[in-house]
């Protein structure tokens, strides 16, 4: 009977924490990290094992969680190895304890993540989580464990390689706080959401993080009858940090109680996560010798529907009124014009000021704020958005990038944005950091744009229950492959991007390549337009500026020696050219003005 099949009628336990047992047993006599000892120390990592048989545990995981090149400083191969021989020292251990009462050990590849600072790209992390679940797929584990992921989307390819090459079961638990959100920001109804409509996931759980009672707590309000068997593992308590390292108190009494109100949820695999040992695991197989721990069926729980009302969301009030096209009071169609203003590099605002004051009196529907374009530091853009809204009344709409801030801080910034009423925003990846600060300021990527829309959308049905945010996303119609622009873009609408800016247009081959994106994904474009003022100033936009395209008769259309006015009537004209050749499927317009010369608006639009 393979571990699926046993989880239909029975109630599993696994083992305890490896790790901090470990560490208890040997930390005193040696400084062999636990992964290590596999191939150094095997004779501990069998011992841990076999204690934890003896327990009880019908399940134990590998002595592999932190086996990856970044943390135990090897390449690759090492790595391999050391799973290699940490599957083995758990199958002698399984087979050896096990056979004196014929009890059935499933084994568990333990995969944890990657260090979010270990330096590879997700590209990489996603090539060396492949290499160990392949690993331990050939040793013969009986399910591939991801253990306390902070996210999915990093495992998603991975699960669904490693299923397509053998169908081994795989599960992936996730670690959350006490309040429910994961260090990337996901909530745990989010996360259990997502694995639970995923079919290359056979369990999903949760473990480590917090301990049995706030455990108990987070699964009372989730529904954890998501059709898929789920393991529940806490720590024994919470940490404290003395003599150079973390101690847990002893606290089995407290955590089996709670352990057993958690099977009787209905968690299908029981276990512990840091802090226990197997006299925890021991006293849980007392307690289901006795019955008072037992399968149990499912508590299903409703979720609550939020308030789907918008209160005052003008973006979202105007895409939901049959798009952002409407008829203004001379009855002519009025596509949506959104207009950036970068924010100043100094605390001088008086040109910004001025600009988005005449902007005012041109009726432009939003002002944008990039984040720190071309990954230079220039002022807030969540922090001048509210600035310009308050001295003129403006609806704004800041850019956010992830490229600076985790997801606590980036799940703070909107936090603070919707207090003071900011609720539009267009959710870019960001530019990375210029080669020559990169000895001094680091990237921090926690996620891409989808992801960071994923964490909006969360908040949006979890945090902002009838007064949603409404977010946009960026198209690059000049990528070389446009497929796979596309799946971004239908990725995004999935994340809940509900409009999009693309990158400026300079000819018709780029608006057709608009126009195909939209007739492909049905999502509501604001085409980008940057009226350039000059030669010098297009020249550099084309040489310098990543993502900007234009050609070269567009260059040609300005004079060397033009004066100001002269330059700025080129560009105006050429921006004409641009919205009569788009009209036909433009949604709205994007405007970005060198320099801030958003006199020029007046003379393009009516």
């Amino acid at each position: 009977m393979n571990i699926l099949e046993s989880l239909k009628d029975k109630l599993l336990v696994a083992d305890g924490a490896f790790g901090t047992c470990y560490v208890g047993m040997y930390g005193e006599q040696g400084t062999v990290a636990p992964e290590l000892a596999n191939m150094r120390h095997p004779e501990r990592v069998l011992e841990i094992h076999k204690e934890y048989v003896k327990a009880g545990a019908g399940l134990i995981r590998t002595n592999t969680f932190a086996a990856n090149t970044a943390s135990l400083d090897a390449d690759t191969d090492y790595v391999i190895s050391n799973v290699r021989a940490a599957v083995k020292l758990a199958k002698q251990a399984a087979d050896g304890e096990a056979g004196t009462d014929h009890k059935k050990v499933y084994i568990a590849g333990d995969i944890g993540p990657i260090p979010a600072d270990a330096g590879l790209t997700l590209n990489e992390r996603v090539s060396q989580y492949k290499l160990l679940g392949e690993a331990m797929q050939d040793m013969g584990v009986d399910i591939i464990w991801f253990e306390t992921f902070p996210e999915f989307d990093v495992l998603e390819p991975v699960v669904k390689h490693l299923k397509a090459r053998k169908n081994t079961p795989v599960m992936v638990s996730f670690c959350v706080n006490q309040f429910g959100y994961s260090n990337c920001g996901f909530s745990a109804r989010a996360l259990l959401s997502q694995v639970a409509g995923n079919q290359d996931v056979d369990c999903v759980g949760f473990n480590c993080g917090v301990g049995p009672y706030h455990m108990l707590q987070l699964l009372k309000k989730l529904d954890i009858d998501c059709g898929k068997p789920v393991s529940v593992m806490p720590n024994a308590g919470y940490p404290k940090f003395t003599q150079s390292r973390l101690v847990f108190n002893d606290n089995k009494e407290g955590f089996i109680d709670k352990i057993q109100d958690i099977a009787a949820l209905g968690a299908d695999i029981i276990g512990g996560c840091c802090g226990t040992n197997p006299e925890y695991i021991h006293q849980i197989m007392e307690r289901v010798k006795t019955g008072d721990i037992a399968k149990a069926a499912k508590v299903h729980v409703e979720k609550v529907q939020a308030d789907s009302a918008v209160k005052d969301n003008f973006l979202k009030g105007r895409l939901e009124r049959g798009g952002v096209a409407t008829k203004n009071a001379d009855g002519h169609k009025h596509k949506l014009i959104a207009v950036e203003l970068a924010p100043p590099v100094d605390v001088n605002d008086q040109k910004l000021l001025d600009a988005a004051h005449i902007l005012k009196q041109s009726h432009v529907d939003v002002v944008t704020f990039p984040d720190s374009p071309s990954g230079r530091t220039r002022a807030d853009s969540i922090l001048m958005a509210e600035k310009v809204h308050k001295e003129t009344g403006l609806r704004v709409m800041p850019h956010l990038c992830c490229r600076d801030k985790n997801a606590i801080a980036i799940r703070g910034s909107v936090l603070g944005a919707q207090l003071n009423g900011i609720k539009d925003f267009l959710v870019i990846t960001g530019d990375p950091v210029p080669v020559m600060f990169r000895q001094t300021t680091r990237s921090v990527f926690n996620f891409d744009s989808v992801g960071m829309m994923k964490l909006l959308q969360s908040m949006n049905e979890e945090v902002f229950s009838g007064d949603k945010i409404t977010y946009g996303g960026a198209i690059n119609q000049n990528r070389l492959n446009t497929k796979f622009e596309i799946d971004r873009i239908k990725r995004k609408m999935e994340a809940g991007a509900e409009f999009f800016l693309t990158q400026p247009v300079f000819s018709r081959e780029q608006a057709q390549i608009l126009r195909d994106m939209k007739a492909e994904t049905g999502a509501t474009i604001l085409v980008g337009i940057m009226p350039l003022v000059s030669r010098r100033n297009a020249l550099f936009m084309k040489n310098e500026m990543a993502g900007i395209e234009i050609p070269d008769e567009i260059i040609e259309r300005y004079s060397e020696n033009a004066t100001r006015q002269e330059g700025e009537e080129c560009g105006i004209q050429i921006a004409r050219d641009i919205l009569e050749y788009t009209s036909d499927f433009a949604d709205g317009y994007y405007f970005s003005f060198p320099f801030n010369r958003v006199h020029m608006l007046a003379h393009i639009v009516d």
